[in-house]
């Protein structure tokens, strides 16, 4: 106790005042009563400044409390008043931990591990602040050393931060064991379920990780990290309304937690509710602004928008935070294809190849990569990647191959393999075989995935190659299509894309619309549309359906040959119209895919094509009224 300029009488007065306070306070604290508690321990601070047993109590009481800020100064007080109690010493680096003074906090839990090396609860927590700060595979030992004590009471808590720090090292089968064996050491650890629930969402189990969240809220109902787990597992099962709801409950619970705004935003964008989803975004970036993810989406939102300098500028910060994030120099590349700088744009697209959504497209042939070296006397495998309309559109590089040497196999989707299989020598010089992609190819000495062409030979916007005609239609299916279809003008129509593209929702448009242009007299309109959507042509009367014949991309060419025009939406259709040389009118989303730039109308990348782009996400109304009066005026000349 401090000594008080009193007499001895009163001091022993005072220090019976002093004990009476702290234990009063201490019974408060001890029966739930932390008002009455913590005025009891500031009613002896303010009769004895430095009394370490109310400055510690009083510490850890608001450190509870989550005022890390406030508690911190009183249990440093107090650590500097008994440095050799232990757990004095861990509540003070818990403080500063909590406050986000890690560098600090870190060397306090390494200062008192120096000299209580079995205190597990200091090594977990290290091993926490260590995985905050980058650094997972200290992490990673610091916790192995705490499992490996064995303490019965810590082994659950310990596994659990054993499995944090393997998941940031992304091994998330190692991760969700050690999850698993803090379960098994304590089945009510809720964080440990919570930790299930990540390491099963990054396995892409999103229904078993909803379980584990669900056990973590069971156990914890205020927990906010298993409220934004649950959300994401319903995110990853399509729930997104349920997802939502979730993630506002997440951050009502914890306005702080930046990942619960970032993936609300992202949801949002998944509704086209843009200007919320880039405040989320933003939000998520002030409250942590080293989250890589958060600077990456918020390029992908500005790139929707058509801010493209800024979006640029975004994905640039998130490469800054983490220089190998795939996803921001993917969004990145996008970005500046879009505004038409394919100098820095083709190399950045090189990223695809690497993001995991697009893992089943990159196959690893044999051989060596292409890389731009000479082709005189080689064969190389071009392998067609992504959707459709890609090999299609860059069909075009095929004789720029040819034009080298090389004879060229091409490696594509079945359905275009009766197609390419039939292109006349003049389009398609040297074009040995063509194959489905899930065959065995012909011998060949390199490969290259035929995205990366237009990078390989260095494509600027004023030397796209061959923007006319460079596929044609097989002859005798031409005249069976000429002979089944009536005289006259007749346009093709096309409304839907592949259900499984990412961005079908917005690509495609519902057949009613089309309704205006159907009615027109002086054409014959003839359906062009294949797949599930094909039997929306019977909602429009006076649409020729044509879809029993339309069974490869070989009949739909030679049935494009013998019309006049086609609309269509952004798919397979408009690029295999547009690469046969056809006028072709393409009605776009508002925020539109990479290849058709922005604010123009033509495109460099097809000389008979014309874009008609919605004025705001969904307004396909606006562009088919616009598409209409075109028409109209055009068959009235006719």
């Amino acid at each position: 106790m401090p000594s008080y300029s009193l007499t001895p009488a009163a001091a022993r007065a005072a220090e019976a005042g002093i004990v009476a306070l702290l234990s009063a306070g201490l019974a408060h604290h001890q029966a739930g009563r932390l008002a009455a508690a913590e005025a009891a321990y500031r009613g002896v601070l303010a009769k004895a400044p430095g009394q370490p047993n109310a400055l510690y109590l009083c510490g850890v009481l608001q450190l509870a409390a989550g005022r890390a800020a406030e508690a911190e100064p009183l249990l440093r007080a107090a650590a500097a008043a008994r440095p050799d109690d232990a757990e004095t010493c861990f509540a003070h680096a818990n403080a500063l931990y909590r406050k986000g003074e890690r560098a600090e906090a870190i060397a306090r839990y390494r200062a008192l591990l120096t000299r209580w090396r079995g205190h597990s609860g200091a090594r977990i927590n290290l091993s926490n602040a260590l995985r905050e700060a980058g650094d997972a595979e200290a992490a990673l030992a610091e916790a192995e050393a705490a499992a490996g004590q064995g303490e019965a009471g810590t082994r659950a808590p310990a596994e659990a931060t054993r499995g944090a720090a393997l998941l940031a090292l992304k091994r998330t089968e190692e991760a969700t064991a050690a999850y698993r064996a803090a379960l098994a050491a304590d089945p009510r650890l809720a964080e440990a379920h919570a930790g299930l629930a990540a390491s099963l969402l990054h396995a892409e189990r999103p229904a078993e990780a909803l379980v584990a969240a669900e056990c973590a809220l069971i156990l914890t109902p205020e927990l906010a990290e298993a409220e934004f787990l649950r959300a994401m597992a319903l995110a990853g099962l399509n729930a997104g309304p349920a997802a939502i709801a979730g993630l506002k409950r997440t951050i009502a619970r914890d306005p702080a937690h930046a990942k619960a705004h970032l993936n609300l935003g992202n949801l949002l964008a998944e509704e086209d509710r843009l200007a919320e989803a880039e405040t989320l975004c933003r939000r998520a970036i002030a409250l942590d602004p080293g989250l890589a993810e958060a600077h990456a989406s918020l390029g992908y939102l500005l790139t929707a928008e058509g801010r493209l300098e800024e979006a640029v500028g975004a994905c640039e910060a998130a490469l800054a935070r983490d220089p190998g994030f795939v996803q921001a120099d993917w969004n990145q590349g996008i970005a500046l294809l879009l505004a038409g700088d394919y100098a820095r744009g083709w190399e950045k697209y090189e990223a695809r190849k690497g993001y995991k959504h697009f893992v089943r497209f990159y196959p690893d042939p044999d051989g060596p990569v292409w890389k731009g070296e000479p082709l005189q006397g080689q064969r190389i495998l071009v392998h067609a990647e992504q959707g459709l309309g890609d090999t299609l559109q860059f069909a075009r590089y095929l004789p720029l191959l040819a034009a080298q040497g090389a004879e060229v196999v091409l490696a594509c989707d079945a359905p275009l393999v009766p197609l390419f299989a039939k292109q006349p020598a003049t389009l398609m010089p040297s074009l040995a075989a063509v194959v489905a992609r899930s065959d065995t190819p012909p011998d060949y000495d390199c490969w290259v995935n035929q995205m990366s062409l237009p990078q390989r030979f260095g494509t600027m916007l004023e030397t796209i190659p061959s923007p006319g005609r460079y596929l044609a239609g097989d002859p005798a299916r031409i005249g069976r299509w000429e002979r089944r279809l009536p005289p006259g003008t007749r346009i093709g129509l096309a409304w839907a894309g592949n259900p499984n593209h990412s961005n079908d929702r917005r690509r495609s448009m519902p057949v009613e619309h089309l309704a205006p242009l159907v009615e027109m007299r002086g054409a014959s309109l003839v359906s062009l549309q294949v797949g599930p959507r094909a039997r929306d042509a019977a909602d429009l009367s006076g649409l020729l359906d044509v879809a029993e014949g339309l069974t490869d991309f070989a009949e739909t060419a030679a049935l494009i040959e013998t019309l006049d025009l086609v609309i269509t939406v952004d798919t397979s259709v408009a690029h295999c119209a547009a690469a046969l040389g056809k006028e072709t009118w393409i009605m776009l989303p508002h925020a539109p895919d990479w290849r058709w730039l922005t604010g123009r109308e033509d495109s460099p990348w097809y000389a008979r094509v014309r874009l008609f782009r919605q004025p705001a996400p969904g307004a396909w109304q606006a562009v088919v009224a616009r598409v209409g009066g075109l028409l109209e005026g055009r068959l009235r000349r006719e």
